[in-house]
């Protein structure tokens, strides 16, 4: 369980703070009462799988790096386009109408876009219900 709180409190660091080295991290951990170990620090920082990334400063930054995204493979692509039929809207809801059997398909490719604005995606057999945060168009 200390290990998952310790990951936990490092993914809020590094969303809260831009965090340049493991000595920095280790240090904000020990500030937030985790004691730990620089090795401890780098394995966990491979475990969650975090990347290095240009700041807004220039400087660079842990992030998390997003897999899913970055697998979005062009298959996953052409299977959304192909399959959609319409798309509707109505206040902060989408409805994607699919050839059948092809809605849970296409709302995965949208699942891993992992766009800010959704808030989640319900799936059917041939219809998608997108939800959107107040106040996106």
């Amino acid at each position: 369980m200390a290990k998952n709180k310790r990951q936990m409190v490092i993914l809020d660091i590094i969303k809260e703070k831009d965090v340049e080295t493991q000595e920095e991290l280790a240090t904000e951990l020990m500030r937030r009462g985790q004691q730990v170990t620089q090795a401890t620090v780098s394995r966990d920082i491979k475990e969650l799988n975090l990347i290095k990334i240009s700041g807004a400063n220039g400087k660079h930054k842990y992030s998390v790096a997003d897999t899913e995204k970055s697998t979005l493979s062009m298959r996953q692509l052409r299977i959304f386009s192909d399959s959609v039929l319409s798309i509707k809207h109505s206040g902060n809801l989408i409805i994607i109408r699919t050839i059948n059997g092809s809605a849970n398909a296409a709302a995965e490719t949208l699942d891993v876009l992992r766009m800010d604005e959704v808030l989640g995606t319900i799936a059917g057999d041939n219809t998608i219900m997108v939800i959107l945060a107040e106040g996106v168009d």
